[in-house]
């Protein structure tokens, strides 16, 4: 299938939210990375999202180049030619962007993706997300309005974040404390500012204990009530039914009750980083250690061709990130949902 459409990665969402399921949003960073996470999502039978944050861009642009526009415009151009041969729909997304970088990162993309909406093509993203958490939450809506404005041209999704989600991601760090749980008010200013989708459609990441990293089961004191009483809320103003569309940021070490229960009050979307990270290195290390003399050229020998080729430890780590994806799914609950059924 080809790169989710608008129309399609916004029946995407209507659907996840109507059947209480939520597309793991996999981070990448190479077209390694990129090929494993399409892979999962096709042996789960799941659409998901695909996103690339402003170091994952960098990395991508190359190690020496680290120019955020050229990576994500290059993992995104390979992410439209590859997905064709995938049958799941897949969405192109831009994960935290904060203010300091909007004007490298988001705010060029949202142009180059107007310029092809106005010749009749496809955006290049179907989602960016500006992350105004460490800004007061009158500037951050601020800041999303007139980013919406500008995404709703381009006829691609804004996502933003009310509240702070916890640890550190691409050198963003934020304190664990009681700015970790979104408010009922921060999410009525939230849509007394930007509305229902008559401005522009956008997903929210609330946060109700939110961190990034590392985390065992359990460690993480997560509190999903928190999103029903502001859906409540809202919904009881507005009059309509879980009216935010909701995002699940920093969830390493959530149990799946924990999980279960946010996709029963509206989350549609999960970023899944650091244990996807995990799952692509580890079979690689064990490749190493199980054949130390076969890529290394020990005293003075020639080593294993074979063992260092880099396709052979190459293909074990995809498929480990691949089968951590298809795990995401089954948590989710987003195996076999694919509209390309």
């Amino acid at each position: 299938m080809p790169i989710a459409s608008p129309e399609v990665y916004a029946e995407m969402i209507d659907r996840a939210k109507a059947g209480a399921f939520a597309y793991p949003a996999i981070n990448v960073t190479s077209s390694q990375t990129l090929n494993a996470a399409l892979q999962g999502f096709a042996e789960a039978g799941s659409d998901g999202i695909v996103q690339i944050s402003t170091g994952g861009a960098e990395y991508a642009s190359g190690p020496t180049v680290k120019n955020m526009i050229t990576g994500a415009v290059a993992l995104a151009e390979y992410a439209t030619e590859v997905a064709k041969n995938y049958p799941v729909n897949i969405a192109l997304h831009t994960d935290h962007c904060p203010k300091d970088k909007l004007d490298k990162y988001v705010r060029p993309l949202l142009a180059i993706s107007k310029e092809r909406v106005a010749k009749g093509l496809a955006p290049l993203f179907q989602s960016h997300m500006w992350d105004g958490s460490a800004v007061p939450l009158d500037e951050n809506l601020q800041i999303a309005e007139e980013l919406l404005a500008e995404a709703a041209a381009a006829k691609i999704i804004l996502e933003i974040e009310v509240g702070v989600v916890g640890g550190e991601e691409d050198g963003v760090s934020a304190a664990i404390d009681d700015k970790l749980y979104s408010t009922v008010e921060d999410g009525l200013a939230t849509v007394a500012k930007l509305g229902l989708g008559e401005k522009g459609r956008y997903l929210t990441a609330l946060t109700f204990g939110n961190v990034h990293g590392v985390y065992k089961p359990g460690n993480v004191k997560l509190r999903p009530e928190i999103l029903k009483e502001i859906q409540d809320a809202i919904g009881a103003k507005y009059g309509k039914e879980k009216p935010l569309d909701l995002v699940f940021h920093g969830g390493s070490g959530s149990l799946l009750s924990e999980i279960h229960g946010a996709l029963d009050y509206g989350v549609v979307k999960m970023n899944i980083d650091t244990d996807t990270q995990y799952a692509f290195t580890r079979p690689v290390v064990d490749h190493v250690m199980k054949n130390y003399d076969g890529v290394l050229k020990i005293d003075g020998e020639v080593g294993n061709k074979k063992a260092y080729d880099p396709r052979a430890w190459g293909k074990l780590a995809e498929n480990g990130l691949a089968k951590r994806v298809v795990e995401a799914c089954e948590h989710l609950r987003s195996t076999g949902t694919t509209l390309a059924k």
